[in-house]
């Protein structure tokens, strides 16, 4: 029986992993009634994020700015600056720009202030009956690209409300309330931050992002609005994705506990454990573009113009590629997961967002003999593409 996908049918929030198997197997390259295109295979996804033809630039789509609130709303001013929404030399040009302070040194800098941050909000839980979102997964990475980006700390939480509400623009479905909202929370943070901006001209330069970006680089310079923009973006991808790559993980390790206590086992195994859980449930679940040319996906030519949704989900549960994939296999290293895309939108932050992942759950293995699930379905987050529990209720014990 074929699958016709819809986003809000009640069978996909059920079971989005049966619902992707059945779209799989009967209809891979798939053209919804609303007139995008899905991808539920490996290697037809790993070819759009790939493909030459597979356009970014979403902000230069009428249809799609209008569901945002127009193309001149305080929204649409930030995203058609974001990094992640550019194409060909315009997204050359800003990711060599922000990869100044991604670089394995800058990165490699950070380990020491994420183990502390980790041990302290370890020792702030406690044992007994905690909530590991609200209590770790949730504000370590916060503090992090917090500290990455030189944000007080005492601003920190209403930059991440602002974020997470702009956040939802990236979502396939914009409800008009969370129109609203957005467009509300961007002016804010953007007056916020070139206030922050101009408190920095002038002193010593520091060695966080925002500092860097405000310098030139080989005679090439962000305007403040790119500024603004890049580090709205990199402020709520920074976070988001690690807090639902620690929560997705440790539920999924929970929910098998043979590979769990292989990895209480043989801690050496984090590595390949952290892509692993990344493919088992990534915390960003889609990637979309807009093709330039007829392009040949998965045997099939489609159209130019077409708005193609590839399923990171969806591609890390195809059997053809990962066997045996719904159950966690920590040694596993082929293919590579699409978790962090490929090709030239590759995740800047992927490696910090691997260390911080890591060093959470080697912490947490390594204090708690005893890690009990409370919750066996927990709540998850109203984003679409950012997918991952709102609490994570755990009994912990030595």
């Amino acid at each position: 029986m074929s699958v016709l996908y819809d986003l809000n049918d009640p069978a996909l929030a059920a079971d989005r992993f049966g619902y992707y198997r059945r779209l799989r197997e009967t209809d891979p390259v798939h053209r919804t009634p609303f007139g995008y295109w899905v991808l539920t295979r490996y290697d037809d996804v790993d070819t759009l994020l790939r493909s030459p033809h597979a356009s970014s630039a979403f902000p230069k789509d009428a249809g799609w700015a209008m569901k945002r609130g127009g193309p001149t709303c305080p929204v649409m001013r930030s995203v058609g600056n974001w990094l992640l929404l550019q194409d060909g030399p315009e997204h050359r040009r800003l990711r060599k720009l922000v990869a100044r302070v991604f670089t394995p040194r800058s990165i490699d800098r950070m380990r020491p202030r994420i183990t502390d941050t980790v041990d302290e909000l370890i020792d702030a839980m406690g044992d007994g009956e905690v909530d590991l979102i609200r209590d770790l997964a949730l504000p370590m990475p916060v503090t992090v690209v917090g500290e990455l980006l030189g944000i007080p700390a005492q601003d920190r939480g209403r930059c991440r409300e602002w974020t997470d509400k702009v956040g939802h623009v990236l979502d396939p479905d914009v409800t008009p309330r969370r129109r609203i909202a957005m467009n509300k929370a961007e002016p804010e943070f953007r007056a916020y931050l070139l206030e922050l901006m101009e408190s920095r001209r002038g002193g010593d330069p520091e060695h966080d992002l925002l500092s860097v970006l405000m310098q030139a680089e080989d005679g090439e310079q962000l305007t403040d609005e790119e500024i603004c923009a890049n580090i709205l973006l990199i402020f709520n991808a920074g976070h988001e994705t690690t807090v639902n790559l620690v929560g997705n993980g440790m539920l999924a390790l929970l929910r098998q506990p043979d590979a769990l206590r292989a990895l209480r086992e043989d801690p050496s195994l984090m590595p390949t454990a952290i892509d692993e859980l990344s493919r088992f449930d990534p915390p960003v679940t889609l990637a979309t573009r807009i093709l330039t040319a007829d392009t040949e996906i998965g045997g099939t030519v489609v159209p130019a113009g077409a708005t193609v949704m590839g399923l990171i989900d969806a591609a890390g549960r195809d059997p053809e590629r990962y066997p045996d994939p719904d159950q966690l296999d920590l040694t596993r290293t082929q293919p590579k997961t699409l978790a962090f895309s490929a090709g030239p939108h590759y995740c800047l932050g992927a490696v910090l967002g691997k260390i911080e992942a890591s060093t959470v759950f080697g912490a947490l293995l390594e204090r708690y003999p005893r890690i009990e699930l409370l919750d066996p379905d927990p709540p998850v987050n109203a984003h679409f593409n950012l997918h991952g529990p709102t609490t994570l209720p755990l009994r912990l014990g030595r």
